[in-house]
């Protein structure tokens, strides 16, 4: 039982406490962090080009210098959306296993997880709701069917919010350096990048963890099946940065024709394997994944809530 390897695993306590004091040292109160200015010059970069999903592309060729930032302010209010929509979830998920059987001793950290977390929906909510007028709803794609044993439940839980505070984590420590963009954005992509460091460090010691559990309990046909879902669930995070409504605001014609050649594009491939370098090294590193080839451009059918 995951309680067990826990309970036994020394290093893992000890890295919990030092993250659990960590966070106790680091806190700060977000609604007093930000200085949000009324509004934020439409003629800068609001998102590094380089995380833009034009960035290399012909498409990007056909676009004026205005319109590129056009696009940058409506592709940052859509990865601050995916930050709303994805924090929901995670939050859930916690809150569900928090002080419950299994869970005990990594419950203290849960605590500071679901506060930080809330408050990082807080302010990605007050940048898009000030800056763009809305918060860009992301679809929810079809499930895939299948019925998970206990062991693989969790582990995917955790998995999911591992690979998704991995992937903004890339884009919020590029963007904090890049002295491109403007202060509030830098600051609001550096706070977080504060926090998720310490999230990230815990989800990886744990999920290694859940992921012994698994494969002490698991069959090799769900196995399998566990690895074809992680391989869905990053083609459709890393597809959720392609936002059809965004290109539509950004004033490009027919938007989904442009998202299609988007993901068709080479540099698609080549984007994915750099904003997933960092989770992928470990995937392959730990057993979880036998390789980094991710069969990009497969139907990205597993989704949030679906594990």
């Amino acid at each position: 039982m995951i309680s067990e390897l826990i309970s036994k695993d020394d290093r893992f306590q000890e890295i919990l406490e030092r993250l659990n004091r960590k966070s106790v040292e680091d806190y700060y109160n977000p609604y007093r962090m930000f200085d949000w200015p009324d509004s934020l010059p439409e003629n800068r970069w609001w998102m590094s080009p380089e995380l833009t999903t034009t960035f290399g592309t012909e498409i990007a060729s056909e676009l004026s210098t205005e319109q590129l930032y056009r696009l940058s302010r409506f592709e940052s209010i859509n990865f601050y959306s995916l930050n709303v929509d994805g924090i929901r979830e995670l939050i859930v998920e916690v809150t569900r296993r928090i002080h419950t059987r299994g869970f005990e001793i990594p419950s203290e950290f849960f605590h500071h997880f679901i506060g930080e977390e809330n408050e990082h929906m807080w302010f990605f909510a007050e940048f898009c709701l000030r800056y763009g007028n809305k918060i860009y709803r992301q679809l929810e794609p079809a499930g895939d069917g299948g019925a998970w044993s206990d062991e693989a439940a969790s582990f995917l839980v955790f998995l999911r919010i591992l690979l998704f505070e991995e992937l903004v984590d890339h884009f919020n420590s590029t963007m904090a350096a890049d002295e491109r963009l403007h202060d509030t954005i830098r600051a609001v992509n550096r706070i977080h990048h504060q926090d998720e460091s310490r999230h990230i460090a815990f989800g990886r010691e744990l999920v290694s963890l859940l992921f012994k559990d698994l494969t002490a309990n698991a069959s090799e046909e769900e196995l399998g099946r566990v690895r074809d879902y992680i391989k869905r669930y990053l083609n459709y995070s890393f597809e959720s940065l392609f936002n059809p409504h965004v290109y539509r605001d950004a004033g490009i014609p027919e938007p989904f024709a442009v998202r299609r050649r988007l993901l068709a594009s080479p540099r698609s491939a080549e984007f994915q394997q750099q904003v997933f370098r960092k989770p992928l090294n470990y995937l392959v590193k730990t057993g979880i994944l036998p390789d980094r080839d991710l069969g990009f451009g497969a139907p990205a059918t597993a989704g949030r809530g679906q594990a």
